[in-house]
C-alpha cells in the first residue's frame, strides 16, 4: 500500500511538471499571414508572431490546390518574419501554412492561406503599362522644360526690343532741340537778302 502512494504521488507530481513545462513552452500559431510581391512564378509569404514568443525559426508547408504532394520550408537561428516562395505555376492556386519553432519545437499551423499566381502575358502587360506610363511623365516633364525655356528666351528677346526702343527714343529727343536751332538759323539766313557793293543801279534812258 505504502509502495503504491509512493507511486502515484511520484506519478503526479512528473505528470504536473510535463504539464507545467509544455505550458512554459507552448507556442501561439503565426498570424497575420499574408502574400507579397506576387508575380507569375514567385512570391513572398510575411507572418507575425504574437505575444513575443522565444522563436529560433520558421517552418512553411506550401501545397497545391487539390495535390496532395507538398513543399517543406525550414529555416532555424533566424528571426525573420518572411519567406519567398519560388519555382510556382502561373494561374495556379496555392495553399501555405506557417508554424514558429522554438527550442521546445514548432507551434501549432497558422490559418491556411490561399492565393493564385497570375498569368505571366498580364503580369508583362501590367508592367509594360507602368513603364509607358513613367515615359509619359517623362516626355510631359521634358516638354514643359522647354516651354518654359521658349518663353524666357521670348521675353529676354522682348525686354531688348524695349531697352533698345528706349534708347533710340532718348537720342531721338536729345537731337531735337539741336535740328530746331539748325532750322531756325537757315531760315533767317534766308529773309536777308544780299545786295552788291560799289556802285548804283542805273536805269538805261
Amino acid at each position: 500500500m505504502e509502495r503504491f502512494s509512493l507511486s502515484a504521488a511520484l506519478l503526479l507530481v512528473l505528470s504536473c511538471l510535463g504539464v507545467s513545462w509544455v505550458e512554459a513552452d507552448s507556442l501561439t500559431a503565426p498570424v497575420n499571414v499574408t502574400i507579397k510581391a506576387l508575380k507569375a512564378n514567385s512570391a513572398v509569404v510575411t507572418w507575425d508572431i504574437p505575444g513575443g514568443d522565444p522563436v529560433i525559426g520558421f517552418a512553411i508547408t506550401q501545397q497545391k490546390k487539390d495535390v496532395r504532394m507538398l513543399r517543406f520550408i525550414q529555416e532555424v537561428n533566424t528571426t525573420t518574419r518572411s519567406c519567398a516562395l519560388w519555382d510556382l505555376e502561373e494561374e495556379t492556386d496555392y495553399i501555405v501554412h506557417v508554424q514558429s519553432i522554438s527550442m521546445s519545437g514548432p507551434s501549432p499551423l497558422s490559418e491556411p492561406l490561399r492565393f493564385r499566381t497570375p498569368k505571366e502575358a498580364e503580369q508583362l502587360a501590367s508592367k509594360s503599362k507602368d513603364e509607358v506610363t513613367m515615359e509619359e511623365v517623362g516626355q510631359t516633364t521634358q516638354l514643359r522644360a522647354g516651354e518654359l525655356i521658349i518663353i524666357v528666351v521670348v521675353l529676354i528677346m522682348w525686354a531688348g526690343v524695349i531697352a533698345l526702343f528706349c534708347r533710340q527714343y532718348d537720342i531721338i529727343k536729345d537731337n531735337e532741340p539741336n535740328n530746331n536751332k539748325d532750322k531756325a538759323k537757315n531760315s533767317s539766313e534766308c529773309s536777308t537778302p544780299e545786295h552788291p557793293t560799289g556802285g548804283l543801279l542805273r536805269s538805261k534812258v
